[in-house]
Parts: C-alpha cells; sequence; structure tokens
C-alpha cells in the first residue's frame, strides 16, 4: 500500500539568491537552509515535478512558465557581480505547464503559457537546497497583481488534482516581508504578533476558520506592518486552496531572521509514505 497525495507548502524564501552567498547573510539563514533538506528528505521520491507560485512574478491575470529550458531572472540589487552570473538548471516542463493551464479554466480561471518566463530568486533560492542536482522539472505560475485572497483560494483548488499526479506544490514567500523595517528593530514585535496570527490560523484552525481568517488577513495584528504589500503572502491562499479540508503544520520557525525578526514555513497534508513505512 502505498499513500501517494503530495503535500503542500508555503516556504520563507529568505533573501535574495542566499544559497550562492557565503558569510554571516547566509549563517543566518542555517535553520531555513536545514528546514528544506528536511522537506526534501519527507517528500523523498515522489514528486515527478515542482510548480511554484512565486511572490516574485506578478501578472495582470495568471501566467504560467512553459518554456523546456527556462533561463534566470536576477531580480535583486546592490550584491557582487559573480551573483548576476549564477544558473540553476533545472529542467522546464510545457507538459505540467499546460496541465496547469487546463486545470484552472476548468475552474473558470483563465491562464496564459509564458515560454520564456526564467527562475526568480523566489524560485531557485528554494529549489537550490530542494534539488542541488537541478534535475527536477519545475514549472512557475504567477500571481494575478490584485492580489485578491479568494481568487488565489480558488486557483490553489483547481490545481489540487496535481497532487495526486506526483505535482509538489509550494508558495514560496516570507512569512513577513517589510523591507523597510527588515534590517531594524521596528519589524521585531509586528513579525512576532503576525507569526502568532498564523500559527493560529494556519496550524489550530479548522480548515473552515483558517480559510475564513485568510480572506480577512488584513484585521490580523500588525498585518499591514508585516505586508505593506502582500506580494509574499498571496502564494499562501494557493496552497492552502490546493490543500483542501487538510492540516497545517509549522515546518521552519526562527525568531531571529535578520537580527529579530520572527518568519516560518508551513506544510499541509501528510507527507507520502510508502508500504515500507504504514504500520502494520
Amino acid at each position: 500500500m502505498t499513500r501517494s497525495r503530495l503535500p503542500t507548502y508555503f516556504i520563507s524564501h529568505g533573501g535574495g539568491p542566499w544559497p550562492y552567498m557565503t558569510g554571516e547573510f547566509r549563517d543566518n539563514l542555517a535553520q531555513l537552509e536545514q528546514s528544506l533538506l528536511d522537506m526534501r528528505a519527507e517528500v523523498g521520491s515522489a514528486p515527478k515535478a515542482v510548480l511554484i507560485v512565486s511572490g516574485h512574478w506578478e501578472e495582470r491575470g495568471f501566467a504560467i512558465s512553459s518554456g523546456e529550458k527556462p533561463g534566470m531572472v536576477y531580480d535583486y540589487s546592490g550584491l557582487p557581480d559573480y551573483l548576476y552570473h549564477i544558473k540553476y538548471g533545472a529542467p522546464g516542463s510545457p507538459e505540467l505547464a499546460r496541465r496547469v493551464r487546463d486545470l484552472l479554466r476548468t475552474g473558470g480561471i483563465e491562464a496564459r503559457l509564458d515560454p520564456i518566463r526564467g527562475f526568480d530568486h523566489g524560485t531557485f533560492s528554494i529549489m537550490k537546497p530542494l534539488y542541488p542536482d537541478e534535475d527536477m522539472p519545475l514549472v512557475q505560475l504567477s500571481l494575478d497583481a490584485n492580489f485578491d485572497p479568494a481568487q488565489h483560494l480558488l486557483v490553489g483548488r483547481a490545481l489540487a488534482p496535481l497532487r495526486d499526479e506526483g505535482v509538489l506544490i509550494v508558495g514560496s514567500g516570507l512569512s513577513y516581508h517589510n523591507l523597510r523595517a527588515l534590517w531594524g528593530t521596528s519589524g521585531y514585535e509586528p513579525s512576532r504578533q503576525f507569526d502568532a496570527w498564523l500559527q493560529q490560523t494556519l496550524v489550530r484552525s479548522s480548515p473552515d476558520e483558517r480559510n475564513e481568517r485568510l480572506l480577512a488577513w488584513e484585521q490580523a495584528p500588525f498585518a499591514r506592518a508585516a505586508h505593506p504589500r502582500e506580494d509574499h503572502l498571496i502564494p499562501l491562499m494557493v496552497v492552502v486552496g490546493a490543500a483542501g479540508d487538510e492540516a497545517g503544520a509549522t515546518t521552519y520557525h526562527q525568531t531571529d531572521f535578520a537580527g529579530g525578526i520572527t518568519a516560518s514555513s508551513f506544510r499541509f497534508g501528510n507527507p507520502p509514505v510508502t508500504a515500507r513505512q504504514i504500520p502494520g
């Protein structure tokens, strides 16, 4: 017997191209890196491809990367020159891109294929630790720039069948994303309180309550202090929508990110289990 349905994940993806960096900044992300290694171990060989919803790709409507050999998007600034020449060489999957488009259309959501879009750092920063051999087929799904929580939950529901088809659905953002406050102390308490609200919402609430709270996320403590612009929160809506009524769990929790910021990642649903792992 095998339970093959894959969980969904929301990953706080750190900052910039951190897996390719050295020094203090990289060292501060050791907990995040370990959580990604743990994630790789718990999904094992079950995934056949990965679909990432990145907080670094916005469109009018939805777009899906469909190229066979995607390039790179260096969407950061002020870093050493070598970080603008790094490559993450995973293959794309035109077949999966079309499947994503068809599922969305069946759910009443229009989406277009984008054969040009490359990997942004919301994607390759987490894929490098997850699949360092760069051999896992990878497709990206954009956000709709309207950032409507209900619409993105609906997108997740439409994509839920992928979980039974060997596709790992990952939302890549940050549980706290206020760049102006990130490097001072003013973000410490807002990030802690917003994270406490996320923990209550995602881990300790019923599925129905979870959805209701996410739809009203702006009512959370320090919501707009944590997300002045919600581009890094909205990927969470997609993975929760795809999770259906399955429970959430915290997979990464750090209280000293960038000095004293609280950041977390979450899994929805259980890791796949092979026959040898099932008791009895």
